[in-house]
């Protein structure tokens, strides 16, 4: 066949494309150049390795992807009379000046489960509807479950100071522990290594490290009077108390001072059991010995 001058490019042009589209596609990958410079090879079709957590994960990125789209919406907030009838006039403008939000508080909990991989599954089930960033296992290992930038459902009910809505500006950690068992030295180590990460990270107040109990007196017994609050006080992760105690004077109004270190004392003898547990951990009776009235005397000034 005879092809005329003037329309051999777009012939040849024509043929390339039907030989490009008839052949098998390869994808070319470079190696490692240290060990390989300047060299490539054909991919090959390999078997795709599924953890064990593969179908939650896939789960938590859909999710993720989700909450993507709604923080890229860009619309005008639309507001009407009480009619329904008249909109106010709105607008999307664009600021510059935003970021994230970031976690103010760490709430500690213990699992009151029997087992790291009891705690997974809780965590992983949609029926459950509770959630934690981090839990710590009793060989010291940590799982990441919520990004700290999310929201999880750690908290629940309850009020330290003015804050009612724990979950939305706190990060939950979770330790293997049934609620009856000492912390071993694994699990302490990991947590103040993490501790000292999140609280550099995200500016968080020394006083900002609470345990769930403290959040929600009437609800929670957790992390309970075995975990080791003096530890991390020592270490910059909330308050204790000095060693060397001022007597509390006689008209002491304890109730407005665990009010003020951050208790709701609607129900006082919870928040006084929640104190103790935490800041005494010698019992948990709703009476305030003199040693208790002096170690909160000291507290509440700190606070």
């Amino acid at each position: 066949m005879v092809i005329n001058r003037k329309y051999q490019p777009f012939y040849l042009l024509f043929i390339a494309v039907l030989i490009a589209s008839c052949s098998p596609k390869v994808t070319a990958v470079k190696t490692n150049s240290a060990l390989n410079p300047d060299k490539t090879t054909k991919t090959s079709s390999l078997p795709v390795i599924r953890g064990p957590h593969f179908s939650t994960d896939s789960i938590y990125t859909t999710k993720t992807d989700s909450l993507l789209g709604i923080v890229k919406q860009q619309q005008p907030v639309v507001l009407m009379d009480s009619t329904g009838l008249i909109a106010t006039p709105s607008e999307w403008v664009g600021s510059v000046n935003f970021g994230i939000r970031k976690a103010n508080y760490v709430v500690i909990h213990f699992t009151a489960q029997d087992s790291i991989q009891q705690t997974i599954r809780t965590f992983t089930i949609k029926s459950t509807e509770v959630s934690a960033h981090y839990v710590i296992g009793k060989d010291g290992k940590v799982y990441h479950m919520v990004n700290d930038y999310f929201r999880s459902n750690h908290a629940g009910i309850g009020k330290w100071g003015s804050v009612t809505d724990m979950n939305s500006i706190s990060l939950g950690i979770e330790i293997d522990n049934n609620g009856s068992e000492p912390f071993n030295d694994a699990q302490i180590k990991s947590l103040l290594l993490l501790l000292a990460q999140l609280k550099k990270a995200y500016n968080i107040p020394t006083a900002n490290f609470i345990g769930h109990q403290d959040f929600a007196p009437k609800r929670k017994p957790d992390p309970g009077p075995l975990f080791p609050w003096k530890i991390l006080a020592a270490n910059g992760f909330g308050y204790w108390s000095d060693d060397a105690l001022e007597l509390a004077p006689q008209n002491f109004d304890y109730k407005t001072a665990l009010r003020l270190i951050g208790y709701d004392t609607t129900d006082l003898n919870a928040a006084i059991i929640a104190f103790k547990r935490h800041f005494v951990q010698d019992d948990s009776t709703t009476q305030l010995s003199q040693l208790d009235l002096n170690v909160l005397y000291n507290l509440y000034q700190k606070y």
